[in-house]
């Protein structure tokens, strides 16, 4: 049992244990020496297995038409960036496929990138829009977000990622893009309900801090929180502004300086590290997880699952790229795919640990050991996963 709370060590284990679930919630966690009175409720035996919150997958780009494998295939065979560019490739060739597909051919390529995270216990996923760069096909990504929490056994949060890139018929032109994503399609997209979040990539490829800042207010405005692609390829102290804006997340931060570590801590921000695109792109500069550990700032882990960068759809194989590459220990793991992923969506009062009053988001395991969790590669030891309660 790992509720998160209580117990003596960093998880929270409690062996021996029930957990009560009415109307979908939990309403009692703890021994089961201490358990009140369960006469009302239909027992089921886990048979000793380790039950553990539902993994919370809080960062990715799940709906997006085509892929990218010609693209991995030119880089092995020696092709810059540059030279993929201008065949028609990156992001480019994303957004083209994309806006090409309607809402139905979507749904049918990002469900099974859904379901291969679902089989191995996921019970909350984001998923971002950013792929369409322009209101018909931003929209049209957001709704088929939400369509497959109706298809799906899953919470979903959706994130409006509108200031992901330039678009190329704004290449000559990018304020007047970012005066579109945020005089329109942002708004459309807070009337409409269709974001809990609003994300934007700070990069030198990408959108200057100044830039993020005036989305970032604009979202604030409207009343929906931020988070922010931060410190990737550079130090663009993106960290620190997401703090600026008490961001619940600032993401991938290999980059971030002690300063950014310093205001996330004071701003609550949590760092999501995504090491499947730290792997995939082959890179050395790892995020400063001591800095963060210094200063108390909550690591969570995401997939990152995207098509050019992560093509990953397996938390439990993040979290041993997180251990193998960034030394991060089972605990840690384990916290940054349930409770800290819970507070980088700003969940935290929701899922995330077991806790009475919380969602019964559950994933049962057939494992010894929870560092098996963390320590198998290619093994799926899920027996059960209960998402609110069934």
């Amino acid at each position: 049992m790992v509720p998160g709370t209580g117990g003596n060590d960093a998880l929270g284990r409690i062996e021996d244990a029930v957990v009560a679930v009415r109307g979908g919630r939990i309403v009692h966690v703890g021994p089961r020496a201490d358990a009140p009175d369960l006469s009302g409720f239909e027992p089921v035996d886990c048979e000793g297995r380790w039950i553990t919150p539902g993994l919370i997958d809080c960062h990715t780009h799940l709906v997006h038409a085509g892929n990218r494998a010609k693209e991995f295939a030119m880089r092995l065979a020696g092709a810059s960036y540059e030279e993929i560019a201008r065949a028609g490739g990156g992001i480019a060739s994303t957004v083209r496929d994309t806006r090409a597909a309607d809402g139905n051919r979507l749904l049918a390529e990002s469900l099974p990138r859904l379901d291969a995270l679902l089989a191995e216990g996921v019970t909350t996923i984001e998923v971002k829009s950013g792929y369409g760069l322009n209101l018909e096909d931003e929209l049209k990504t957001l709704k088929a977000a939400r369509r497959l929490g109706e298809l799906r056994p899953v919470s979903v949060a959706r994130t409006f990622l509108g200031a992901h890139a330039i678009p190329p018929e704004f290449a000559d032109d990018r304020d007047g893009y970012l005066r579109l994503v945020i005089e329109e399609i942002l708004p459309a997209v807070a009337k409409a309900g269709l974001a809990d979040a609003v994300d934007a990539f700070c990069e030198g490829i990408a959108f200057s801090p100044e830039e993020v800042a005036r989305l970032f207010a604009a979202a604030k405005a409207l009343g929906l929180p931020v988070k922010l692609h931060a410190d990737q390829l550079t130090n663009g102290h993106g960290g620190a502004l997401a703090a600026r804006f008490n961001a619940l997340s600032a993401d991938h931060m290999e980059y971030a300086d002690e300063a950014a570590a310093v205001a996330m801590s004071g701003a609550g921000t949590v760092a999501v590290l995504l090491p499947g695109a730290f792997y995939f792109l082959r890179e050395t500069q790892k995020p400063p997880v001591d800095l963060f550990r210094k200063h108390g700032v909550a690591m969570a882990l995401a997939t990152d699952c995207n098509p050019g960068t992560s093509p990953l759809t397996s938390l439990l194989l993040t979290m041993n790229l997180a251990a193998t590459l960034f030394r991060m220990p089972v605990d840690e793991c384990l916290a940054g795919v349930t409770r800290h992923a819970a507070r980088a969506l700003g969940r935290q009062n929701e899922v995330g640990t077991l806790e009475a009053g919380k969602w019964a988001d559950l994933a049962i395991w057939e494992v010894e050991d929870l560092a098996e969790l963390v320590y198998r590669l290619g093994f799926n030891p899920l027996a059960r996963r209960v998402w609110h309660g069934r």
